[in-house]
């Protein structure tokens, strides 16, 4: 289930788009037009509505709705017959495309302010598949099968370091959900002692071999493209970014692929690993945009880390967009 801001962002921007004059007279009554609102969630609308801590949020996704419904991109001033809220709903299958509001069967809209991580895959499936093929994450840890000697280089550091207050088994493929939590514990804040060093030469081998295998899992600058519009979310069909964060509002339109390759081209991706407190590796890309032949970039980077705390969960990879997101190739100001 959605948190209350979500919800009523999500709600108030499709209020937004009905040309109804004030939010108060569109809070009145659930309009026709807007369906999938049950009356719990209508509710909860009216209640945050009079909480100032939502009233930042209300009003820029209030404006945000208003601006979809004139801007050239969006509906330019035609009043919706249907917005359909998607609510939080799952669903059916893999459905990749990130909206939380359909106008007209036509229009998707996304009202998530955007992060600056694009993605939080496995490191298997970012690495080896290029984020291509969806399955069930992979429980497999990621450090014992890229850096098998350091890890255990590395934990043979954490046991001796660690062995007055937890014993722990010699081979880390045998340690137990008590054992990871005795390691997290005692290591929560920092790494003691000498495992601060240890851990940052664990971390570059790490970097480094990953990097390895994502480079080869991209032999080609078609390969690399399309994992690029995997990773800043290029769908098969068009979308809309309506953000809301505090009083800041951040409207996009989301090119297509197809859009993407008659605009720009991509001229280069390189996939460099860095050095840093955690397993990092640093991506870019370098596009030319068609119409004026100007050299863009987008930079990013991922970072490689245990999903529940040192030593606890499964590795998981981060990926994060650096430039800013109304600087990137294909994501284009709402006008």
């Amino acid at each position: 289930m959605p948190g209350i801001r979500t919800e009523v962002t999500e709600i108030v921007t499709g209020l937004g788009t009905l040309g109804i004059a004030t939010l108060d007279e569109a809070a009145w009554r659930l309009p026709l037009e807007l369906t999938n609102v049950e009356d719990s969630h209508w509710r909860r609308l009216h209640a945050a509505l009079g909480d100032p801590v939502y009233a930042d949020a209300v009003a820029s996704a209030w404006e945000n709705g208003r601006a979809f419904l004139q801007a050239r991109d969006g509906l330019r001033g035609r009043l919706p017959l249907t917005v359909e809220w998607k609510g939080p709903h799952r669903p059916p299958g893999y459905d990749s495309l990130p909206a939380d509001l359909r106008i007209d069967h036509v229009y998707l809209v996304s009202c998530k302010y955007l992060s600056k991580i694009l993605a939080n895959p496995s490191p298997a499936h970012l690495f080896e598949r290029a984020l291509a093929v969806r399955g069930s994450r992979s429980a497999s840890d990621w450090f014992m099968s890229v850096a098998e000697d350091a890890y255990r280089v590395f934990y043979d550091e954490v046991r001796r370091t660690l062995e007055s207050s937890a014993a722990l088994p010699r081979d880390p493929s045998e340690l137990t959900a008590r054992d990871r939590e005795r390691i997290k514990e005692a290591c929560a804040r920092r790494w003691p002692g000498a495992l601060e060093a240890a851990y940052v030469e664990f971390s570059a081998e790490v970097s480094r071999r990953s990097a390895d295998v994502w480079n080869r899992a991209l032999p080609t600058l078609q390969d690399r493209e399309l994992l690029l519009w995997r990773m800043l979310r290029l769908e098969s069909a068009p979308y809309f970014i309506l953000g809301s964060s505090g009083s800041s509002s951040l409207r996009l339109r989301v090119a297509t692929p197809w859009d993407w390759r008659r605009a720009f081209e991509l001229k280069d991706f390189e996939i460099v690993p860095e050095t840093s407190a955690q397993p990092r590796i640093a991506w870019s890309a370098k596009v030319t945009r068609r119409s004026d032949a100007a050299t863009l970039s987008v930079e990013g980077h991922v970072e490689i880390r245990w999903s529940h705390g040192r030593f606890c969960g499964s590795p998981e990879a981060k990926v994060y967009l650096d430039t800013p997101h109304e600087d990137v190739p294909g994501y284009f100001a709402l006008v």
